[in-house]
């Protein structure tokens, strides 16, 4: 039997609660985990630096709405 997408999602629909986070843990080990790009670790680097010169906004001090 060929196993497709539609029938994974069909038994995550009947595991119980509480074996949603062994499945979790299971199918996490399967998604590739990507390698940051040098644009991006450039951009880590820029944020830590602001974030050090207290450039930075704590979200609590936005005014969201």
């Amino acid at each position: 039997m060929a196993v497709s997408r539609q029938h994974l999602h069909a038994l995550v629909d009947i595991v119980e609660e509480s074996g949603l986070a062994t499945l979790y843990n299971v199918m996490i080990r399967f998604i590739p985990e990507d390698d940051a790009t040098p644009d991006e670790i450039d951009a880590i680097a820029q944020a830590r630096a602001e974030y050090k010169r207290g450039e930075t906004v704590k979200l609590a001090d936005l005014r969201l709405g």
